[in-house]
């Protein structure tokens, strides 16, 4: 039993009981790694035209293999952005919110709860 203890699952130890009480947060220094939030918004262009942009995903995954499922999945086009401030951006034409947090969620990226999703 002892192997399974240094186990990580998405970000979090799964057998600390602090974790599942709540009591407990995410840090450095309990030996979990913090939870990273991942934003997707919806920005207007011109008229009836809008883009969707996911931000906060962790730097070890394969964004352009992931970017590639997505527009294979929505039917639409998409690019990955890098920028200093944000990190690597998926863009995505059109507004494509929910079906990018099913996505996400569906194929274990991470989970529901990691998840922000903005716009109007």
């Amino acid at each position: 039993m002892s192997a399974l203890e240094g186990i990580l699952f998405q970000g979090t130890n799964a057998w600390n009981e602090d974790d599942l009480t709540g009591s407990g947060g995410n840090t450095e220094s309990d030996g979990t790694v913090p939870r990273s939030v991942v934003h997707i918004r919806v920005q207007q262009r011109n008229g009836k035209k809008s883009l969707t942009t996911v931000q906060g995903l962790a730097e070890d995954l394969d964004l352009p293999k992931i970017l590639k499922a997505l527009k294979k999945t929505l039917n639409t086009n998409g690019t990955v952005l890098e920028d200093d401030d944000f990190g690597s951006v998926l863009q995505l034409q059109g507004d494509h919110r929910a079906a990018v947090c099913d996505f996400l969620c569906t194929y274990r990226i991470c989970t529901r709860g990691e998840i922000k999703i903005h716009g109007f």
